[in-house]
C-alpha cells in the first residue's frame, strides 16, 4: 500500500495519511484534494511511504491530483520546513503560502503560459485589426499602443503585464496570423522602448559592486549593498541580474511595497531586452497570479519581481536573489503565517547556493551587524549616481510656529512658493492619512473614540465620516457634541487631507496631488499619479510613507517633513530606528538630478543625535548610537525575542490565559535548562482592537539556539492548556509589540 503524507492548510502541526489508489501517480510536492472531518481540502504531499500508523480501513483515499499546478519542487519543500520550524508555524499553512490561487476546473483543463518572446503585428494584422477586430475600448487601446511602438513590437514584459483577457486576445491574434514572433533584432527595439540598457554608464563604485557580485556567482554569498539615496543601487541589481540571466539563470527581486513595482518594471524592460520578467503580488487577479507563477515554475520567466510572498516562487534556474530596501518592516508578515521575507530569502539563497544582495541606504541593525562582523560582504555606494546631484541641504525649523499654515511652518510655505515660481516640484510629507487624528469638543472635552478599539476615530472630512484606522469602524461626522450638544467641534492635529486643503487654498493655481492609502485604493491610481509627476503635471505632492522610498522624481527639489517627533515618544524600542530610516529615505527624494535639493524638517529636537546624523547625511554614525543602546539593554540584534500574543472577548480570560502561558514558559525553560527569560504578561500596546481584548508575553534569550530549542516546548505546553475562548499565536523575531 502506498500512503501519501499530506500537509493541509489548517492549524495542525502534523501531516495526515491518505492511501493512494492504484493508477494514481503522486510525487512529493503534488497538490491533492482530500477530505478531513467531512470537508474537502487541497493539501500538499510532503512524502510517500509504504506504511501508516493507522490501520488500512481507517485511511481515506486521495480524491484527486490537481495537475494544473506543477508539484512544488524539493527546494521549496525544504523552505517550507525551515519556515515551519523556525517560526513555529503549521507546515500546511506555510505550504499554502507557496501555492498560487487555484482556478476553476474548466480553466485547469486548459493551462496556458505567457508567450516568452517579443511579438510584432503583421501587415495583414494591422489591416484586419484596424478594420474590425479591435472594437472593445481596451482592445482598441492595446492595438493603438502596439501599432505605435517602434517596429510594432510588443515586449515580453509588456505582454506579461496585460490583463488575462487581453493576453487571450494576443494569443488569438497570433494563431490567426495577425501577430508573429519578432525577429532576433527585436532586442534592440525593446531596449529603445525601455530607454536603453544599464551597465554602460556605471560609475566606479557601482562597477566595483557589480564585479564583486559577479565573482560570487554559483556560491552562497550574502552582501549588504549600502548606498545613499540616488546612488544607483537598482542599476547594480539589474547589471548583475542581466549577467546571471545571460548565463542561463533566473533572478528574484523582492521589494517591500506593491507601489514600487511599476517603476521597476520599466527599468527592467530596458535592462533585459528580449527577456521575460513577471511581477507577483497580492493585488493581482487570481488568474494573473496563476499564470505568472506557472511561467516562473516552468523556467519561462527569467526574472520575478515581487513583494515578500514572491520569496516562495518556484525558480528552477535560480541564480540571484535581491532584497531591495531590506530594512523595511513590510517584509515581516504580521498576521497569519508570521515570517520575515528578507530572512527567508537569505536562507533560500544558502540552500540554493546563490548570492543574495540586501540593498538599503539605511540598513537594518541586524544586517549592519552581520556586515561589520564580515558574515556579509559589505559594498558601498557613497555618492549619488547622477554626476551633478549632491545631497540636499537640511534645515530644521520649530514645529510650533505662530505663523504656520495648518501646521506647515512659514519657512516651508515660503520655500514651496519659491519652487512654484521656478517650475520645480515640492513634497510635503506627514505620516498620517485623513483630515485630522481626532476631534475634540471645545466645551466639555469629549473626543470621538472607537467603540471597538482603544483608539480615537480619525476625521475624514471629505467623506463626512469618522473612521478607525485599526478596525475600519466608521461613523457619520457629528454636527454637535453627543455629550453636551456644543457645535464647536475642533479637529486635532493634521493629516494628509487637511494639508492638501490648506495648500490648495494658499496656492490656488498649483497642481496638487495627494498620495496615501485612501487616495490610491483604486488599481492603477498610484502609477497614474507617478506618471503625472514625471511629466511635470504636478507641482506639490502631499503624502505618507508611500512616497518615502524608491521613487525618482528629477524635478522634485524640496521636501518638507511634518510630525517626525511623534516616533520619539514611542515605547517601542525600534521606533527611533524606523524613524531614522524614514527620514533618510524621504530626504533622499530631493535633488536627485542636476537641480539642488532642500529638506525642511519641523522638529522640537534639532540637537537630537538623529537630527545631527540627518544633517550630516551620516546614517552609520546614528546606527552606532543605536547599537550601543541595544547592546547595553541586551536587545536585538544582541538578543532574540519571541512574543506570545492572545486575544479574547473578555479581559480576565486573556489575563488568565497569558499568566498560565507565562508560567508554562518558565517551567519549560527550567526543565530544559535553557537560558531563556519569560516575562509576566502585559496588555498589548493597543489593548482592545475590533472588540477583542489583547495581551502578550515576551520571551528573551541571548543565544538564538537556546530560543529555538525552547520554542517547541513552550508551544506544546500552551497547546495543552485549556483556552478554547482565546485566540493566540507565536511571533518569532517580532519587529514590534502587538
Amino acid at each position: 500500500m502506498a500512503v501519501a503524507r499530506v500537509a493541509l492548510p489548517i492549524a495542525a502541526s502534523g501531516a495526515f495519511d491518505y492511501w493512494i489508489p492504484d493508477g494514481l501517480a503522486i510525487t512529493p510536492g503534488a497538490l491533492v484534494r482530500v477530505r478531513l472531518a467531512g470537508r474537502a481540502h487541497v493539501g500538499v504531499v510532503i512524502d510517500i511511504v509504504s506504511t501508516s500508523e493507522l490501520a488500512r480501513e481507517r485511511l481515506q483515499s486521495v480524491a484527486e491530483v490537481l495537475d494544473d499546478v506543477p508539484a512544488l519542487p524539493p527546494d521549496l519543500l525544504g523552505v517550507a520546513s525551515f519556515v515551519s520550524t523556525y517560526y513555529q508555524e503549521p507546515l500546511g499553512l506555510v505550504l499554502a503560502q507557496m501555492v498560487p490561487p487555484l482556478g476553476p476546473a474548466r480553466e485547469r483543463r486548459a493551462v496556458s503560459h505567457p508567450v516568452a518572446v517579443p511579438l510584432r503585428l503583421t501587415d495583414s494584422g494591422r489591416a484586419a485589426l484596424a478594420a474590425s477586430r479591435a472594437r472593445a475600448p481596451r482592445l482598441r487601446a492595446l492595438f493603438a499602443e502596439w501599432n505605435a511602438a517602434p517596429d510594432g513590437v510588443l515586449s515580453t514584459l509588456a505582454h506579461a503585464a496585460l490583463a488575462p483577457h487581453l493576453r487571450h486576445a494576443v494569443r488569438r491574434w497570433l494563431s490567426e496570423g495577425f501577430a508573429e514572433p519578432a525577429p532576433p533584432d527585436a532586442r534592440a527595439v525593446e531596449a529603445r522602448q525601455g530607454g536603453g540598457r544599464v551597465g554602460a554608464s556605471l560609475n566606479a563604485d557601482q562597477q566595483r559592486a557589480v564585479n564583486a557580485l559577479l565573482a560570487a556567482r554559483g556560491t552562497f554569498a550574502p552582501f549588504l549593498l549600502q548606498g545613499v539615496t540616488g546612488s544607483g543601487k537598482t542599476e547594480v541589481y539589474l547589471a548583475v541580474a542581466a549577467a546571471c540571466i545571460a548565463a542561463g539563470g533566473q533572478a528574484l527581486i523582492l521589494v517591500p511595497e506593491i507601489n514600487l513595482t511599476p517603476q521597476l518594471e520599466q527599468r527592467i524592460a530596458a535592462a533585459l531586452p528580449g527577456r521575460m520578467a513577471v511581477t507577483l503580488h497580492s493585488r493581482l487577479a487570481a488568474g494573473q497570479r496563476r499564470q505568472r507563477w506557472r511561467a516562473a515554475a516552468a523556467g519561462d520567466a527569467d526574472l520575478v519581481l515581487g513583494t515578500r510572498l514572491a520569496v516562495f516562487t518556484p525558480l528552477p534556474r535560480l541564480a540571484l536573489i535581491v532584497v531591495d530596501e531590506e530594512h523595511d518592516p513590510s517584509f515581516k508578515q504580521q498576521d497569519g503565517v508570521r515570517y520575515h521575507g528578507r530572512d527567508v530569502a537569505v536562507w533560500r539563497a544558502r540552500q540554493r547556493g546563490v548570492p543574495i544582495v540586501l540593498g538599503s541606504a539605511t540598513p537594518a541593525l541586524e544586517t549592519l551587524v552581520h556586515a561589520q562582523s564580515a558574515r556579509y560582504g559589505w559594498l558601498r555606494l557613497p555618492l549619488r549616481a547622477v554626476v551633478p546631484a549632491r545631497p540636499p541641504r537640511l534645515v530644521f525649523v520649530p514645529s510650533r510656529d505662530p505663523g504656520a499654515l495648518e501646521g506647515i511652518s512659514a519657512r516651508l510655505v515660503a520655500a514651496i512658493e519659491t519652487r512654484l515660481a521656478r517650475g520645480e516640484q515640492s513634497l510635503v510629507f506627514i505620516n498620517r492619512r485623513g483630515f485630522a487624528p481626532s476631534i475634540l469638543c471645545s466645551s466639555c472635552g469629549w473626543q470621538a473614540g472607537c467603540p471597538r478599539c482603544s483608539a480615537r476615530l480619525v476625521v475624514h472630512r471629505d467623506a463626512g465620516i469618522l473612521q478607525c484606522h485599526h478596525c475600519g469602524h466608521t461613523e457619520r461626522l457629528p454636527r454637535a457634541c453627543p455629550e453636551c450638544g456644543n457645535v464647536d467641534l475642533l479637529p486635532l492635529g493634521h493629516g494628509t487631507q487637511r494639508l492638501e486643503r490648506a495648500l490648495a487654498e494658499r496656492f490656488p493655481a498649483a497642481r496638487i496631488a495627494r498620495i496615501d492609502r485612501d487616495s490610491t485604493r483604486a488599481k492603477g491610481t498610484f502609477a497614474a499619479v507617478s506618471e503625472k509627476v514625471h511629466a511635470g503635471d504636478v507641482d506639490i505632492l502631499v503624502g505618507t510613507q508611500m512616497l518615502a522610498k524608491g521613487h525618482d522624481f528629477p524635478r522634485l527639489t524640496l521636501v518638507g517633513v511634518l510630525g517626525a517627533d511623534n516616533a520619539l515618544y514611542s515605547a517601542d524600542f525600534r521606533a527611533t530606528e524606523r524613524l531614522a530610516a524614514l527620514l533618510f529615505q524621504v530626504s533622499g527624494r530631493a535633488g536627485r538630478a542636476d537641480l539642488p535639493g532642500e529638506v525642511i524638517v519641523q522638529t522640537d529636537f534639532p540637537t537630537h543625535p538623529l537630527a545631527r546624523a540627518l544633517a550630516a547625511q551620516d546614517f552609520d554614525a546614528f546606527a552606532e548610537v543605536l547599537l550601543a543602546e541595544r547592546r547595553a539593554a541586551t536587545l536585538p540584534p544582541f538578543a532574540h525575542l519571541a512574543l506570545l500574543v492572545a486575544e479574547a472577548l473578555r479581559r480576565e480570560v486573556v489575563d488568565a490565559f497569558l499568566a498560565a502561558a507565562s508560567e508554562a514558559g518558565r517551567a519549560a525553560a527550567r526543565e530544559e535548562s535553557l537560558a531563556v527569560e519569560v516575562f509576566p504578561p502585559v496588555p498589548a500596546s493597543l489593548p482592545r482592537r475590533a472588540g477583542l481584548e489583547r495581551g502578550q508575553v515576551l520571551a528573551h534569550a541571548i543565544d538564538r539556539g537556546a530560543m529555538q530549542r525552547f520554542l517547541p516546548h513552550w508551544r506544546r505546553a500552551v497547546e495543552a492548556m485549556p483556552g478554547r475562548r482565546v485566540r493566540w499565536a507565536l511571533d518569532v523575531d517580532p519587529l514590534g509589540f502587538a
